[in-house]
């Protein structure tokens, strides 16, 4: 059965919209102003204060600029927080997103050859293949990918690779690599199609991996093999130069940490996802025999819970988040009286957080950093964020994230196993569920 729109329709409709007395007053204000400062509800401001009963000292923001690598400033901040601490660095210290960058664009350039050669033998128009084409590589990553970088080629400060324009702005060269794999992809197809040995292929991709190097270095600058460290303390002034250090030895050194302690929790309470139980993506990663994604699915609750435990203990906490949904981004505010939607247009538009992951209304988008919470009679009301979107939105960069906010768009975030307790920690090993490359959950920040 079909419906088509009548003429009577239509009059019923027109009739319906003339008749609401305060049609005319909210067709001025919404046309002039736009929906969403026709809708901003003033008390979501005065609900949201920056004043927290834990409140972590981590220095400036960071401003990823026009860029997709939150994800990436998100985990880097919350090691350059450590690093602060322990060795009295400046407030505007940064470890160099750029260094990551390249070798994330790298490595998943090969990551992208490897799914191609895998599909090779599907028709070009199977969901597996048109997924992969769609976008063979984007600024976007979650944590476990970083770690993957790390392990591999380290880190180093930001003056030892700092910032280019297509690092601060990454639309050109993303279009150019993407056209380069897709072509690279074709020539991949064919000869795994036509039944060349193993060989052959692997001498092909190592030549269109030169080339991805080659156009990564003219974009990026070739990334740096040997650095000096060279710095002043905080407090004291102190100049201190530690030299010729390798990216991996700056790592070992300076940061320190076992990137096994930490784990990804997510929140998805999607009937296909039991809680308590791992999960893995098909095809998601970036470095080929690397760290795989893995995320341990919790209730709320428990989700919120080691958050808190981790900020009470002085650690920062990487999050992914829908922060698309009721944020306003000049004043800094995550909160779900941010816009009164439903108020304005008279409409019921409220969904649960399963229904709107599992139709597509949200889903992670957007990483950033928990540093702070406010406790009152022992439950968070709200959350003290690190953007990385510079210092002129919000508080010096600093976002409020309403405590129902965070039941319903934040969907992960990363906790040292010393505050998971025996029971998570056993689920945490369990192995990994695999989901289909499209879940909502394989999703990059």
């Amino acid at each position: 059965m079909s419906f088509s729109i009548s003429a009577a329709d239509l009059a019923a409709f027109h009739e319906d919209y003339a008749g609401r007395k305060d049609s005319a007053v909210l067709e001025r204000a919404v046309t002039k102003n736009g929906v969403k400062a026709a809708s901003f509800d003033w008390h979501s401001k005065a609900d949201n204060d920056q004043h927290f009963s834990i409140d972590l000292s981590t220095g400036n923001v960071a401003d990823q600029k026009q860029s997709g690598r939150c994800w990436m400033f998100a985990a880097l901040n919350t090691m350059r927080h450590d690093m602060q601490q322990k060795f009295n660095l400046p407030e505007d210290f940064e470890l160099s997103q750029s260094y990551q960058f390249f070798w994330d664009k790298f490595e998943k350039a090969n990551y992208f050859y490897e799914n191609v050669i895998q599909t090779a033998n599907l028709p070009h128009d199977d969901r597996k293949v048109a997924w992969l084409m769609e976008t063979p590589q984007q600024d976007g990553g979650q944590w476990d990918m970083l770690c993957a970088l790390i392990e591999k080629y380290g880190v180093v400060p930001q003056s030892a690779m700092p910032e280019s324009y297509n690092s601060s702005q990454s639309r050109e060269i993303n279009a150019v690599l993407n056209n380069q794999l897709r072509h690279d992809a074709v020539i991949l197809r064919q000869l795994v199609q036509q039944n060349y040995a193993p060989t052959r292929i692997d001498e092909e991709r190592r030549s269109m991996l030169n080339n991805v190097y080659r156009m990564l270095s003219y974009a990026f600058g070739e990334p740096v093999t040997t650095f000096d460290f060279e710095y002043r303390t905080k407090k004291d002034h102190e100049f201190h130069r530690d030299a010729n250090l390798t990216p991996t030895e700056f790592f070992q050194k300076y940061v320190g940490w076992n990137l096994d302690d930490y784990v990804s929790i997510i929140q998805a309470p999607t009937k296909d996802k039991s809680y308590h139980q791992t999960y893995t993506i098909d095809m998601l990663g970036n470095v080929v025999g690397g760290r795989p994604i893995k995320h341990l699915n919790l209730p709320m609750d428990e989700f919120k819970a080691l958050a808190v435990k981790q900020l009470e203990n002085g650690e920062s906490v990487w999050f992914g988040s829908d922060v698309s949904k009721y944020s306003e981004t000049k004043l800094g505010l995550m909160a779900l009286n941010t816009y009164a939607y439903e108020d304005l247009f008279d409409t019921e538009l409220a969904m649960s957080k399963a229904d709107s992951l599992d139709y597509g209304e949200s889903m992670m988008n957007h990483a950033m950093v928990l540093t702070g919470v406010d406790i009152v009679d022992g439950q968070p009301t709200k959350w003290k964020v690190e953007n990385s979107w510079g210092s002129k939105v919000g508080e010096k960069g600093y976002f409020v994230m309403s405590d129902a906010w965070m039941d319903k768009y934040c969907y992960q975030v990363v906790i040292n196993k010393a505050y998971l307790s025996d029971d998570l920690l056993a689920a945490q090993a369990k192995e990994p569920v695999v989901l289909k490359p499209w879940d909502p959950m394989g999703t990059l920040a």
